[in-house]
């Protein structure tokens, strides 16, 4: 797992950093466990464009993933490392020893043929996953639940992420999320021990903007540079030094004013605030 610089025979390949694609051992996914992706290209219901700059792309399969790991306590053993579009990290393809096979999320440190199990009793190895009241504090965990039994894991799934579990108090536990935020946690909720793999992620450089469109993501243009019934920043003779107040397209200001709803059910979760 690394990144790949080639040789700068193009400007574009001069600033170009991918994935050497090392860890994966297979092309190709497990056919029963995909479907075609349609794309919405950020339109509604009605067919209006409600996010902007994205179209096109490369198309896709979408891979079925274990986010709830309700396999309790049934071995499984590692089959595959596979490369997955639709998300940052690495996926495994796991043979559970009833014969279902199921993805997850790939951790790091962990490859094909090794035994992973979901829990009360479990190994605090990567890969293996339990209620929070069974992990001890310091530990590093990922793919954590918000309501238990309920949901599946929602938190801490990108690529290179992973929470510390910091303290335990009555029926809560205190995690610190990567973006340093403190949150309480029922310790019925369930986690998976380590951290997500492809931490090289952040160091990729697409390098040209056709690489952008593959992902499906469409040019960006500067407010300033449309007309005035385009956008507040547009019209005027000449080029504009600055707004009193710069604004989004739909005039939402855009440099510091908080436009976060309150939200009664998680907030009251939150110990401390992330830092900038």
């Amino acid at each position: 797992m690394g990144i790949k610089q080639h040789k700068p025979y193009t400007p574009t390949r001069r600033f170009t950093k991918l994935s050497d694609f090392s860890e994966l051992t297979t092309s190709k996914p497990f056919k029963p466990l995909t479907f075609g992706k349609n794309k919405i290209n950020g339109r509604n219901n009605k067919g209006r464009i409600t996010v902007r700059r994205r179209g096109a792309g490369v198309k896709r399969l979408y891979r079925f993933i274990d986010f709830a790991r309700d396999k309790w306590n049934i071995l499984g053993v590692i089959e595959t490392i596979e490369y997955d579009p639709n998300r940052t990290s690495r996926i495994s393809l796991v043979k559970y020893v009833d014969g279902e096979r199921r993805y997850i999320l790939t951790p790091e440190d962990i490859k094909v043929g090794d035994v992973i199990k979901a829990g009360d009793e479990i190994a605090l190895k990567p890969g293996n996953c339990t209620y929070l009241k069974n992990i001890p504090d310091g530990t590093v965990i990922h793919n954590i639940e918000i309501i238990p039994g309920r949901n599946k894991g929602q938190m801490v799934r990108s690529a290179g992420t992973g929470a510390t579990i910091k303290a335990k108090e009555g029926n809560y536990v205190f995690i610190e999320l990567p973006s340093k935020e403190i949150r309480r946690f029922n310790i019925n909720c369930k986690a998976t021990i380590g951290v997500i793999s492809n931490g090289d992620h952040q160091n990729i450089t697409l390098g040209k903007a056709g690489r952008s469109r593959y992902l499906g993501r469409r040019p960006k243009v500067r407010g300033v540079a449309m007309n005035a019934h385009d956008h507040p920043h547009g019209g005027g003779r000449g080029k504009q030094k600055g707004y009193k107040m710069p604004v989004s397209y739909s005039g939402v200001p855009a440099k510091g004013k908080k436009t976060r709803k309150k939200k009664k059910y998680s907030d009251q979760w939150i110990v401390r605030r992330k830092k900038k």
